[in-house]
């Protein structure tokens, strides 16, 4: 049976959906939204939130920092891109109130020293965002850490995807089925690919949604998803990137609502007979 210890939960066959909510940039540098998006993914009974963190002059080239852009921190891609960063405090104070309302928290991180950072704060795993899969250092860095790691997957050819998990080894490694697109259009959402990642690498494999409202997402558990993360938000009309691809307060409680229903309808294969199909069958069956 493939599976992963994420801090104190399995993931795998045969236990929950691990369900990941990404508020990633979605708190728009503001500590308190940050705060808000927690309390939404503890209502709705997620089993983690994930930020994302860069080192901005690491990440992005000096042209790209300085096209313009305007946003509510000034005139340049850049400012955008600084202002969205949270430092250390306000990561001390996210890592203190996932504590107290007990939801484990992960980032993604876009290069070394954003790894080394989050380190800091002891992650129960590490994600690698489908941008970095092709970045032999950095999945070796993240490596050096020792925690579980979860791999999107999108935009990326399966040769890039073998030679990911050859840099990674499988072990504690969950590879996320995904399309790079935000929104995804649900012709591009290609759902199929799940068990096709699982036939081939024989890991836990799960599905990393852009896509709006739940179906697909739900479907993805259907087709063996062991993994579901979907960014979230408290107005899908917010200014920012990520907002219009995510889901609102009621949108995530739904879908873990509808992702633990489908669950329990998958049942254990066997066919039999119900107790309460008997009367059933005693009333309508002419013979047997």
């Amino acid at each position: 049976m493939a599976e992963v210890k994420i801090g104190k939960d399995l993931v795998g066959d045969g236990h929950p959906c691990y369900v990941i909510a990404e508020i990633g940039i979605n708190h728009n540098g503001d500590l308190a939204l940050a705060r808000k998006l927690i309390d939404v993914a503890e209502a709705a009974g997620c089993s983690a939130v994930k930020f994302q963190k860069r080192t901005v002059d690491v990440v992005y080239t000096k042209e790209e920092l300085a096209k313009p852009r305007e946003s509510p921190f000034g005139e340049t891609n850049g400012d955008l891109k600084r202002g969205l960063e949270l430092d250390w405090t306000a990561y001390r104070e996210i890592d203190r109130y996932c504590r107290e309302v007990d939801i484990p928290w992960l980032a993604s991180c876009w290069d070394e020293a954003a790894v080394d950072f989050i380190a800091q704060f002891n992650p129960p795993c590490y994600k690698i965002a489908s941008a970095s899969l092709t970045d032999d250092k950095l999945l070796r860095h993240h490596r050096t850490k020792g925690q579980p790691i979860i791999l999107s997957t999108g935009m990326s050819t399966l040769e890039q995807i073998d030679h990911a998990v050859e840099v990674l080894g499988k072990r504690d490694l969950i590879l996320l089925h995904a399309t790079s697109t935000y929104p995804a259009n649900y012709e591009e959402v290609n759902l199929r690919c799940i068990p096709v990642l699982q036939k081939r690498y024989g890991i836990p494999i799960g599905y990393s949604g852009h896509e709006t409202g739940l179906p697909s997402s739900v479907a993805a558990v259907a087709l063996g998803a062991c993994v579901v993360e979907r960014h979230i938000t408290l107005d899908r009309a917010m200014w920012g990137s990520d907002h219009a691809a995510s889901l609102e307060p009621n949108g995530i409680t739904r879908l873990i609502r509808d992702i633990r229903l489908i669950e329990t309808a998958m049942g254990n294969g066997v066919k039999c007979v119900h107790a309460r199909e008997e009367p059933i069958r005693k009333k309508l069956r002419r013979i047997g």
